[in-house]
């Protein structure tokens, strides 16, 4: 079976492919993407400290940004302490073997690809490109500046904003005095980093409508229609890890909440673009 990749230089040329070569392409892209997050966790593991005890564990003392940022507001807003979260009080361990081993494992092998993801999308971008038309070539321009923008906004607004609250949220609660929140580093570790990373490929979900919108998958009617049981779940999602403030709520729900919006203008102009288009070729 053959497959056609396009050369963007001449559109006139084709290059027929076997799908072996198509794999030996993408073998190639892929072996790339891997060299890039060794070396990328490698630059972690050279700072593994810094990382682990100023980054990672950030979020359990209590000079963390959010949490000082938040006490400054809430102090020039007079509201007294209400904002001020609640001091942290949290014990650690490990109680398996190779406990911190395998957590020091998945921070730099983590922190590699977070640092290699623009080349990582880049790599994927060389491979999917021949197969795009010159059109959709110039509509998609900036597109791995945007796609590695959005990520590393997710990130940041994952640690400084999810995290912090859901790691004093669990830390604080107690269903009874007699019983002690001593986590498991694996447990703690498991938890900030997931979250971290999904913020970021949370944050690219307006790019991801966007060509979900272009092959006709979703529309901006359809994301009106399901808004109100959006917003809710968001909403929800926001109160379980903020504590039981409507200023918390906001700060983290409205984001999101911002980023389906954008995501809704962004169907309804691709619509718009593409019923022009239907309309001219029509006439």
């Amino acid at each position: 079976m053959l497959f056609n990749r396009k050369n963007n230089s001449n559109p006139s040329e084709k290059a027929e492919m076997s799908f072996i070569e198509h794999l030996d392409v993408l073998r190639s892209h892929l072996f790339k993407s891997v060299v890039a997050t060794t070396i990328g966790a490698i630059v972690v593991a050279i700072f593994n400290n810094f990382i682990v005890q100023r980054i990672l564990l950030g979020p359990t003392r209590g000079d963390f940004p959010t949490y000082s940022l938040l006490c400054r507001a809430s102090n020039y807003l007079k509201l007294g302490s209400s904002l001020c979260m609640k001091e942290i009080k949290l014990e650690m361990q490990s109680n398996t073997v190779s406990g911190q081993f395998d957590v020091y494992l998945n921070v730099i092998v983590i922190g590699g690809f977070v640092i290699a993801f623009p080349y990582i999308f880049w790599q994927f971008w060389k491979f999917a490109k021949p197969a795009l038309t010159q059109k959709e070539l110039k509509n998609s321009r900036g597109v791995i500046f945007w796609v590695s923008t959005l990520f590393f906004i997710g990130i940041l607004f994952g640690y400084f904003v999810i995290s912090p609250y859901t790691i004093n949220f669990f830390a604080n609660f107690s269903l009874d005095e007699k019983i002690k929140n001593i986590w498991t580093i694996n447990s703690y570790f498991n938890t900030i980093l997931p979250l971290t990373l999904g913020s970021g490929l949370a944050f690219q979900l307006p790019l991801v409508l966007y060509f979900l919108a272009k092959v006709g998958v979703v529309s901006a009617t359809a994301l009106k229609k399901f808004r109100r049981y959006a917003y809710l779940t968001i909403i929800v999602v926001a109160g379980f890890i903020t504590p039981p403030d409507m200023l918390s709520q906001i700060i983290c729900s409205v984001p999101i909440i911002l980023l389906y919006e954008i995501s809704i203008i962004i169907c309804r102009k691709v619509e718009i673009k593409e019923n022009n288009k239907a309309a001219q070729e029509w006439e």
